[in-house]
């Protein structure tokens, strides 16, 4: 692995958006007591993504699964993946076990996919429910609507955690960003209470992923437990 000491830029961007992450968290009124920081990795090359493990990132993130699964052949074997990209069921099989938590379950067909191969594998993946709360036609993930009934069919398959609701906002202002956080913190508290209510074990809702490199400070004022940065910490990208 790249000595970070190479790669300043990474430890002092790192560094910063912390210090920014605690801010956010103090000032907001809906703040959670502790947020995780996950490098988004997304065409960046493996020793800049070694690097940022080695400053101490919470866990990196990956939105495609042959990077994933090419860095992760690169990086230590103690560094945590996060899978935040759309899933297909096809690749369900190359990263349900490669990854600790599954950012993006976004239909019942995708969830069969999961809990069969997990069953199979005799294990537990955990998951987050995408939820497309400004209804944005270019986004993947269900509506609010559909979040509950997605939950009762969950409840049914065993080898699936659901730990919470993520989100991706619309690319506006941040300031117009904040209802689309706020919704999705009012969305996991009503789930997580009708989910206690009806004893659903697996189902915990406990984590909020939302908030990037131009909203994060506002994610985390309205409660993200999981902020997912990448350009903040690796610079500028051109993506393909």
């Amino acid at each position: 692995m790249q000595s970070p000491a190479e790669y300043a830029d990474i430890a002092e961007n790192l560094a910063l958006v912390r210090a920014e992450i605690e801010l956010a968290r103090l000032r907001g009124a809906h703040s959670a007591a502790a947020v995780r920081l996950l490098a988004v990795s997304k065409t960046v090359e493996a020793p800049r993504v070694a690097c940022a493990w080695g400053c101490g990132v919470d866990a990196l993130a990956e939105n495609k699964v042959q990077e994933l699964l090419d860095k992760q052949g690169q990086l230590p074997p103690e560094a945590r993946w996060h899978f935040i990209g759309h899933l297909q069921t096809n690749k369900v099989r190359q990263v349900f076990d490669k990854v600790e938590l599954i950012h993006s379950l976004d239909s019942l067909r995708l969830a069969a996919e999961i809990e069969k191969r997990a069953a199979a594998a005799e294990r537990v993946v955990h998951c987050l429910i995408e939820v497309n709360v400004a209804a944005e036609e270019s986004k993947f993930g269900l509506s609010p609507a559909e979040v509950w009934d997605m939950l009762v069919e969950l409840a049914g398959m065993p080898h699936i955690a659901v730990d919470g609701l993520m989100t991706v906002a619309p690319d506006a202002p941040a300031e117009e960003v904040r209802p689309v956080f706020a919704e999705l913190r009012k969305l996991r508290n009503e789930m997580r209470a009708r989910a206690e209510k009806n004893s659903f074990s697996n189902i915990s809702m406990q984590e909020l992923s939302m908030g990037m490199s131009n909203d994060y400070r506002i994610a985390v004022e309205e409660g993200a437990t999981m902020v997912r940065v990448g350009s903040s910490i690796f610079g500028g990208r051109i993506y393909r």
